[in-house]
């Protein structure tokens, strides 16, 4: 027998909050549309907005060509502040037949609101003789405000008084007049006379309030924002216009409790959005308030404040590139603000174009010569352009406008350091530092001072008296690691480093220096340890991610890297530098797809982020897809057409592709960018001497020399100009002007070279033993030089240098598997030893194999050795040495037939080999 269950009848299960609202008031009975209208009509007296929209939009259901609900609809719209839903219904209604005054103020009020002022006068032309309603009049004074006309805008508004001197909206007109005209004095009496004559019109007093919040009287505007929702609870201006003042007061739950009444009330409104937008972004949550921003801006472009404000958020989440489009858009309307100005030009700053920066601020500093902010952005600008002078001297200006500004005086003092004058820099940093209320930058910029001097005691002096005041400030006690370290006293700077983690556990600073000293003592382990302590303590550390991630490659751990590399990408999916990093990693994996598929993702969800187009364009270059990224950096100079750089990467990318006359093309435009580029510079001699150019490259290589007078690279690519047209010694000339200049390993070891080929064995020996000597731990030229002198067979000198290189990496196979074959050649018993550790280290390099397996061919243990041979063999099957040392062995083995087989291979192969001669006389013997 079947159960029987029971059950509610089908019509009130499905009745819910939002169906009633929809006029379903009982099981199968509905509403006419004039009931619905109707219903409208009453929820929209009681302030119901929201309930009145759904009415009315279910009346348009039944009845789409009611003109009167599409009035009421689009009137309502207004109200909560949505002109183009509103536009929108009052067209139909006046389409439909509604041709009143009442239909055309609603269009006027909605064309209003969207900045439409030409719209609001074409619409409203008044018939000729026909005379204009007071409202009408309203809204086309109002329109001829937002055009600026202001003789027009008033005498619209007399005219709205003509009947009604005390006509509240024409009063409020008369006072935006009177603040167009800068008379506040006039626009205070107009807004009195509004509310005074009209004391129940909450209109008037929102714009009291507005005035008063102009005036910045703040409580007093507040007072007035008070009385208009007393008298209109649902008034969206008045909600916006007072969570903007709790949210200047710091009151900010109030202001969300504010906004909150505007969306209940049903204000879906920009201004809602905007305001929202401004509340996160005070209260530090910038992603949240661009995401209100976009809405707005979606909405109405023309929207200037968002517009300001956008530039503003962007510019502190670092989208240099987005900030710099809003505000450039905001700028063309406002361009006096000159706060607005100083945002750029720190936009432009940070975009890396100083001489853009520049021309902004110095045209502003004209307007406002004792602005010591726009003063200090000038330096700053100056600065980044490489004009020194003028940063010292603009600098030297904001300092006297803000004596007392310490933040100055450290920039100053930065720029004459950089500019080696270390006495008037301390100096700078020394004034600045008495100015601190407490030890804060300048100070440090001191302290950074005696250190880049080697005044290492006056530095820790320092450090030791502010401690004195900041006894537990991680900091500190990091930057005194740094002078123990620069000390050479590696003990003190650990224990300093220890004492910074001690105060603050996740100090990644501290951990990330003793995880570095861990690694150069090769203790990798501990390293990892420290990072992941910070996790345990952090576990959303993206930097210790990438640190572990960082040590698992070097440990040639890739599954334990990609791990970490892709914890990282997925705590913070959105961020440039974790997606960098693993890209990179899927690269070096061979793991191609991977990488484009994770830079296209990024690059798609920020298509305007410049750096996620970089990152791109140099996936898609890794994966041999030249044209793709070429497509890409073009785009990133479209997005920033005064970038030199990327023009310097688009030209790599067209040298690449055999493109000589493309390539010199992008680097005259990066050079007319940014003059005097050095990058650029180099890279178009380098591409003049690629087209046969070489008196234009030379050309190019002296001018560097005469611009650049401090750098090595005019003289260095002089010196690659005449080495390729076989010019030894104007090439060595060359070379030793550049050494001169900046001394570094690559440098000595061409020196090197280049004194060998002429024969001057003496000079060459000399630069590189001088660079040893001052550079004894330099494990790369020491097997360079290793290698040279095992070429031309000075064993004795070879195994030194190798010797010299495992004691700084104990595990480097090259010097291993070269060390064992030089202990070999030495009669050394070590040789077997550090073959085994070779082959250990890297059991598939056919050198490693060879090495180990004649070594045992030698000892007698034929089998393994023959067998680590033939492996060789098949892993370089051209390498005729190795191939002739497996015949030997074959030999010595007694396998006479496979040894011929070996020899004859050998000698048929069309390939010259050192010991050609003695392959054929072994053939003959067998």
């Amino acid at each position: 027998m079947a159960t029987l269950h029971h059950t509610r009848p089908l019509c009130i299960a499905m009745i819910s909050g939002t169906l009633l609202a929809s006029g379903l008031t009982a099981c199968g009975k509905t509403q006419s549309a004039q009931a619905l209208v109707a219903e409208a009509g009453d929820y929209h007296q009681k302030g119901d907005n929201k309930a009145a929209i759904i009415q009315l939009k279910n009346a348009l259901q039944k009845n789409p060509d009611d003109k009167d609900a599409r009035l009421l609809l689009g009137t309502i719209y207004i109200e909560t502040n949505d002109p183009q839903s509103a536009e929108k219904e009052v067209r139909k209604a006046i389409d439909l037949g509604n041709h009143t005054d009442q239909a055309l103020a609603a269009l006027a009020k909605a064309l209003l609101m969207q900045g439409k002022f030409e719209k609001v006068l074409e619409e409203t032309t008044p018939a000729a003789g026909a005379a204009t309603g007071a409202e009408i009049a309203v809204m086309r004074g109002n329109a001829y405000l937002g055009l600026g006309k202001a003789q027009e805008a008033k005498d619209a508004f007399e005219l709205a008084r003509k009947d009604n001197t005390d006509n509240p909206d024409a009063l409020i007109g008369l006072a935006r007049h009177a603040l167009l005209l800068k008379d506040v004095d006039a626009a205070t009496r107009y807004s009195e006379q509004a509310v005074s004559k009209n004391p129940a019109n909450a209109d008037a007093w929102n714009f009291k309030g507005d005035l008063l919040r102009a005036q910045a009287k703040a409580e007093a505007a507040l007072a007035a924002y008070e009385e208009a929702l007393r008298l209109k609870p649902d008034h969206a201006a008045a909600l916006v216009a007072k969570a903007t003042i709790e949210i200047g007061a710091g009151r900010y739950d109030a202001a969300r409790a504010s906004l909150d009444t505007a969306r209940k009330k049903g204000a879906s409104t920009l201004g809602v959005l905007y305001t929202q937008a401004l509340l996160d972004y005070k209260q530090g949550k910038p992603a949240a308030a661009l995401e209100s921003l976009q809405h707005v801006l979606r909405a109405a472009p023309g929207h200037l404040q968002a517009q300001l404000l956008a530039g503003t958020v962007q510019y502190e989440l670092g989208a240099t590139q987005q900030a710099e489009m809003h505000l450039k858009t905001y700028l063309e309307k406002r361009p006096d603000d000159l706060h607005a100005r100083k945002l750029l030009a720190a936009t432009l700053l940070r975009n890396g174009e100083p001489k853009r920066a520049l021309t902004i601020v110095s045209t502003a500093a004209k307007d406002a010569p004792q602005d010591a902010q726009l003063l200090t952005l000038a330096g700053e600008s100056s600065a980044q352009a490489k004009d020194f002078s003028g940063a010292i001297e603009y600098f030297q200006k904001a300092s006297a406008a803000a004596p007392q500004d310490a933040m100055i005086r450290t920039a100053l003092g930065k720029i004459k350091l950089g500019q080696g004058d270390s006495g008037g820099a301390i100096d700078e940093f020394q004034k600045a530092a008495a100015l601190e209320k407490e030890p804060g930058q300048a100070n440090k910029a001191l302290i950074l001072a005696y250190l880049q001097q080697k005044q290492y005691d006056k530095a820790l002096s320092m450090v030791t008296t502010i401690e004195k005041e900041q006894p537990k400030n991680p900091e500190l006690q990091h930057l005194k690691g740094g002078i123990y370290l620069a000390k050479k006293d590696v003990q003190s700077a650990r224990q300093s480093y220890e004492r910074a983690l001690s105060y603050d556990a996740t100090y990644f600073n501290a951990v990330a220096s003793l995880a570095r000293l861990d690694m150069i003592d090769k203790k990798p382990d501990a390293a990892k340890k420290r990072f992941e302590a910070l996790l345990a303590a952090d576990k959303k550390n993206v930097q210790a991610m990438i640190a572990l991630g960082s040590i698992a490659v070097a440990q040639k751990q890739n599954d334990e890297a990609t791990r970490w590399f892709e914890q990282a990408h997925s705590e913070n999916p959105d961020a440039l530098e974790p997606a960098t990093q693993l890209a990179m990693h899927y690269l070096r994996l061979g793991q191609n797809q991977k990488a484009l598929t994770l830079a296209q993702k990024l690059q798609a969800a920020s298509p305007t982020n410049a750096g996620a187009l970089d990152l791109l364009a140099k996936v898609q270059f890794a994966s041999n897809d030249k044209r793709a990224a070429l497509d890409s950096y073009e785009k990133l100079a479209a997005l920033n057409p005064s970038s030199a750089a990327v023009f310097v990467k688009i030209a790599a990318i067209h040298m690449t592709m055999q493109k000589t006359a493309e390539a010199a093309e992008a680097l005259k435009k990066a050079l007319s960018l940014q003059p005097g580029y050095l990058e650029a510079q180099v890279a178009l001699a380098s591409v003049e001497q690629a087209r046969g150019n070489r008196d234009q490259a030379l050309t190019l290589a002296r001018s560097i020399q005469k611009q650049h007078e401090k750098s090595p690279a005019g003289h260095l690519l002089e010196a690659e100009l005449m080495l390729a047209q076989h010019k030894l010694e104007p090439a060595i000339a060359a070379y030793e002007r550049a050494y001169a200049l900046g001394r570094t390993a690559t440098l000595a070891m061409k020196l090197h070279t280049v004194l060998r080929q002429a024969g001057r064995e003496k000079d060459a020996e000399r630069y590189i033993e001088q660079w040893l000597k001052d550079h004894p731990a330099d494990t790369a030229v020491h097997a360079y030089v290793a290698q040279n002198y095992l070429n031309i067979g000075q064993n004795k000198q070879a195994i030194k240098h190798y010797e010299a290189v495992l004691q700084r990496d104990a595990s480097d196979v090259r010097a291993l598997n070269n060390l064992a074959w030089l202990y070999q050649q030495e009669k050394d018993s070590r040789a077997l030893q550090y073959a085994e550790k070779a082959y250990a280290g890297n059991s598939s390099n056919p050198s490693v194999l060879d090495t180990l397996g004649w070594i045992l061919v030698e000892r007698g243990e034929h089998a393994r050795g023959i067998s680590l041979l033939q492996q060789a063999v098949a892993l370089a099957p051209d390498a005729m040495e190795i191939r002739y040392r497996l015949a030997l062995g074959l030999v010595k083995s007694g396998d006479k037939e496979k040894a011929r087989t070996e020899l004859q291979h050998l000698l048929t192969a069309g390939k010259e080999f050192s010991k050609e001669k003695e392959a054929r006389a072994l053939l003959t013997q067998l």
